[in-house]
């Protein structure tokens, strides 16, 4: 009786112990709360990065100081070959992984509502908000929003409506041309920087520099020149980033010598420039002017091209050619301080000074030294003196318009500007082909005076190399799908 008394205890005391720490489990259990709602604007929540067309490097996302420049272009990482595992057997899902995948849609499908909520939140916000700096604040966070959520032409008809406003905000346009960049959309991110500029009566650095390095990009090269050196003025030549792009249109031009000095200038401002010192390391001596030695002859000598340096953000302006290949030069010690002396009075805008020393320079070499001349082209056609510039264009056009493509592109501007279209058609016809790649403007001034002569046929076939360019660079402009169409429309 006793030993089955002392059972029964027993047993009853497990079960009451198991059901204690069932009860304590349970209770110590945490409670699962809804999801709270982020606001829209919480300062706490990690900002989105929005994805960019350019896959060697991002424009900011807002106006800060920063070391490199919005789409120069940077080395990538090496992709990494995939390791299989030994056992190649494909292995039969579990119902954990089942259960986790499951999971993970239900996370993304979560996410991608949170997108839509805080975009619809930010519209409200923008529509309650009157124009000005602040309205163009949140115009631009909703930018972000939508293109988070795959919906890229609201994003740009959003930031079109920021590019139209009358509101003073040369910050906010300046971050709006960024965006537009961003997003392929060069020609509104090219007005909205310009206007940007203008709020603030050309004193913009920043917004000057990235004015240039998108005109740049699109084969505007005389807009980039103005816009990249107005950018170096202001900062008294010491913008390591201005600079560096500079040296780079320098480069596409064939003019090796003073995207060398650029670069170097680069890193004397920043030596920290990563993609100066390898730009400057690509080039190496290729292209460069230097002083002989008393005892030696003023000479012109080739030397191997071991890589013609002339990429753009994207790495399709241009690329090696073997007849492209630089030039070693040397001058006499007199003659090299009058090249220095004309190109500081250029770039100080003392352009009769700077044409004074070129000419000086020339004289002393026979009557042609190949970057003299066309550098005195372009102080020429600064001054307006528009038929001299053509006599030293068509020196260098002549001898060295393989290596020098901008010649043939100079003159068919001046004889389109005289009305000789059949030269101007001609020239830029040149210029197409001598350049090591493809310069858009070059295709679109050819299409352009082939239509002014009537010639749509022609003007037809160049204005679609210029769409399959852009397509290729995933840059189509809108406009030129209605181009494409009225010329169509004219040859019928």
């Amino acid at each position: 009786m006793i030993t089955t008394r002392i059972l029964m205890a027993t047993a009853l005391g497990t079960i009451l112990l198991v059901a204690g720490a069932s009860g304590q489990k349970t209770s110590t259990r945490k409670k699962t709360s809804p999801r709270s709602k982020p606001s829209p604007v919480s300062k706490t929540r990690s900002r989105r990065v929005v994805a960019s067309p350019i896959s060697e490097a991002k424009l900011p996302a807002a106006e800060q100081p920063t070391k490199t420049n919005p789409v120069e272009t940077s080395g990538e990482s090496p992709v990494k070959p995939v390791v299989k595992p030994a056992d190649k057997s494909a292995a039969k899902p579990t119902d954990a992984t089942v259960a986790r995948g499951k999971l993970s849609d239900k996370t993304a499908d979560t996410e991608t509502n949170q997108v839509a909520n805080d975009a619809v939140s930010l519209r409200d916000q923008v529509d309650a908000t009157a124009s000005g700096p602040e309205r163009i604040r949140l115009q631009l966070k909703l930018v972000d929003e939508l293109v988070a959520a795959g919906k890229k032409p609201e994003a740009i008809s959003e930031l079109h409506l920021i590019a139209s406003t009358d509101a003073f905000d040369p910050q906010g346009l300046y971050n709006t041309g960024n965006a537009l960049a961003r997003l392929g959309d060069s020609d509104e991110a090219i007005n909205a920087y310009r206007k940007a500029i203008d709020q603030r009566k050309g004193k913009y650095s920043r917004a000057l520099n990235n004015l240039g390095v998108v005109l740049l990009r699109e084969g505007r090269w005389p807009e980039a020149y103005e816009a990249l050196l107005s950018a170096l003025r202001l900062e008294s030549f010491h913008y390591a980033e201005a600079s560096y792009n500079l040296g780079r249109l320098y480069a596409v031009r064939g003019e090796s010598d003073l995207a060398s000095r650029e670069w170097r200038r680069a890193l004397k401002v920043d030596p920290g420039h990563t993609a100066a010192a390898q730009a400057l390391a690509r080039a190496g001596t290729e292209g460069r002017i230097s002083v002989e030695s008393p005892a030696a002859k003023v000479r012109n000598v080739t030397i191997d091209n071991n890589e013609a340096f002339a990429r753009s953000a994207e790495g399709n302006i241009g690329s090696p050619r073997a007849d492209w290949a630089p030039k070693a030069l040397t001058v006499d010690a007199v003659s090299y301080g009058f090249l220095q002396k004309a190109r500081i009075a250029f770039e100080s805008g003392n352009l009769e000074q700077s044409v004074d020393n070129y000419q000086r320079l020339i004289s002393r070499m026979g009557g042609y030294f190949s970057p003299a001349n066309l550098e005195l082209s372009f102080a020429l056609i600064s001054l307006k003196r528009n038929d001299e510039a053509m006599a030293n264009l068509l020196r260098v056009a002549n001898r060295d318009g393989a290596r020098y493509p901008i010649s043939y592109y100079f003159l068919g501007r001046l004889y389109e500007l005289k009305g000789d279209l059949k030269l101007a058609e001609e020239a830029f016809a040149k210029a197409v082909t001598a350049y090591p790649g493809k310069n858009g403007q070059f295709l679109l001034d050819l299409s352009r005076v082939r239509e002014r002569q009537g010639n749509f046929k022609g003007a037809l076939a160049a204005m679609e190399e210029y769409v399959a360019l852009m397509e290729q660079q995933g840059r189509k402009p809108a406009w030129s799908d209605e181009r494409l169409t009225a010329l169509r429309q004219r040859l019928k």
